[in-house]
């Protein structure tokens, strides 16, 4: 199991890393304005749109990681308790 776990977090990691470059990608709205602003002479706001961009990529990955995280740790307690109920417990 935790082989499966190790292997699909992994593939994950992978997958994220990997669209990092498709992520500094502008919608065509968001590009529009950007071209706007650099023909008036207004550079910077290019390089804001996409930090942006990529904050709000990650917010959702970011909030199932720390729910990930309480449900295992959640979980491994009471699989603690559980084997401690049984008599199993070694510790």
């Amino acid at each position: 199991m935790k082989r499966v776990i190790l292997i699909a977090t992994f593939a994950l990691l992978l997958l994220t890393v990997a669209g990092i470059t498709d992520a500094a990608a502008q919608c065509a709205m968001c590009r529009m304005q950007v071209e706007n602003n650099v023909s008036s002479g207004e550079s910077s706001i290019g390089a804001g749109l996409n930090k942006g961009i990529l904050f709000l990529l990650t917010m959702p990955y970011l909030i199932f990681a720390v729910i990930a995280f309480f449900w295992y740790r959640h979980s491994r307690k009471e699989n603690e308790k559980r084997i401690q109920t049984a008599g199993y417990y070694r510790g």
